[in-house]
């Protein structure tokens, strides 16, 4: 069954890296893929999906179904392909729709006579707002048993751990006076801030050694003979753990109460996004590594035992899930870069579309095949969640 899902695969490969190189030529951003999204939906309807074109909040997100007989697995397969402004498809984000598509029609046409489910998601702005976190909000991804995803990258993987992460803007509003004639009539919003971040550094020293704080001033505050009016600042907070997470928060939230209270001012403050951290699934992960090895997947490595963000975890940390990440640069290339975007339409990240759908292809089948191979993900799931 695997080297007839291989063969499935290949039979696509023309329209598959077509559709890779034509999103790759026409990079589009933060919600507004509306190209790529319509490439990627056309092509899963004429091959027999439903597709729902326009997810709650996301005009560009989509959901493609398929299904043979009743119960099984239901298999998630997940895509991005949202591009970096200023730079185009600099994390490879262009391979990942036409991998899954291939992954998915490979399945629907292998003539597998066990039940199971194909579910496709289109998944947009990961770069910016990620919207599989409101995705889940609004009830999206309840209906798989298991999330797969593909990435290109410097070399073929799996992940272990990401970074829970939360993103505000604080704006400290203070009042206006000449510093050096009307000092006492002004409450400097500068202050205020400074203040915030000097907080974040003492709370630096009191929280577990996985916890990263970043901030910076987002705006000018104005001339030096001036007391400063309004001061903007961005904080990020990240942990491997979504509950110690929480706690930081908090703490933070009072940091930025207490520097108001100081400073005599007043503030608005907003979460921009809050991503959770990717539980592992360390069955999953052998069973995706095996078939990577089984495939020749160019540059195997062992698992990334730890990441940065991303909304992938609001999915994986609450059901089995992993991404296989491809090789399709030299190792140790960084994303988000030149490089990324040099090798885009390279022979490589062609392999790489085609490889990675081999991988995915093939486990979903080992999933569907293997007796009691889903309860036994959700098992270390759970025994990972309570360890994170």
């Amino acid at each position: 069954m695997k080297e007839k899902l291989y063969g499935l695969v290949l039979d696509q490969s023309q329209k598959l890296l077509e559709m890779a190189d034509a999103i790759f030529d026409r990079p589009e951003y933060d919600g507004e893929e509306y190209f790529a999204a319509g490439l990627l939906e056309d092509y899963l309807e004429e091959n027999g999906f439903q597709v729902e074109r326009g997810l709650t909040d996301w005009p560009t997100a989509f959901r493609a179904t398929w299904k043979q007989g009743e119960g099984g697995p239901r298999i998630g397969l997940l895509c991005e392909y949202d591009a970096l402004r200023q730079l185009g498809h600099g994390c490879g984000h262009h391979m990942q729709g036409p991998c899954i598509c291939g992954t998915a029609v490979a399945l629907k046409n292998a003539g597998i006579t066990k039940p199971f489910e194909v579910v496709v998601y289109g998944t947009p702005a990961e770069e910016t707002r990620g919207a599989k976190i409101t995705m889940w909000d609004n009830g999206y991804f309840r209906d798989i048993d298991v999330a797969l995803m593909m990435h290109g990258g410097p070399d073929t993987c799996v992940d272990e751990k990401s970074l829970a992460m939360n993103s505000y803007q604080v704006i400290f509003h203070g009042q206006r006076a000449h510093a050096a004639l009307a000092p006492e009539k002004g409450r400097s919003a500068l202050d205020a801030l400074l203040l915030a971040f000097q907080g974040v550094e003492f709370l630096r020293e009191h929280v577990r050694e996985d916890t990263r704080m970043h901030y910076t001033i987002e705006e000018t505050p104005g001339p030096a003979n001036v007391v400063p009016v309004r001061a903007v600042g961005s904080f990020t907070l990240r942990s491997y753990s979504r509950e110690v997470l929480n706690e930081v928060c908090q703490r933070f939230e009072q940091i930025i109460q207490g520097a108001a209270l100081m400073a005599d001012v007043t503030y608005d403050m907003s979460k921009d996004k809050q991503m959770d951290n990717k539980v592992p699934c360390l069955t999953l992960n052998e069973i995706i590594m095996k078939n990577a090895e089984d495939c020749k997947a160019p540059g195997v490595t062992p698992p990334r035992k730890k990441t940065g963000s991303t909304d992938f975890g609001n999915v994986t940390n609450r059901m089995p899930g992993s991404c296989i990440r491809v090789q399709f640069v030299p190792t140790g290339t960084s994303s988000h870069s030149q490089a990324y975007v040099d090798a885009g339409k390279s022979p490589e990240a062609h392999e790489a579309v085609l490889t990675g759908a081999k991988i995915l292809a093939a486990t979903a089948w080992d999933l569907i095949a293997t007796e009691g191979i889903m309860e036994k993900l959700w098992q270390d799931f759970e025994a990972a969640k309570k360890n994170a």
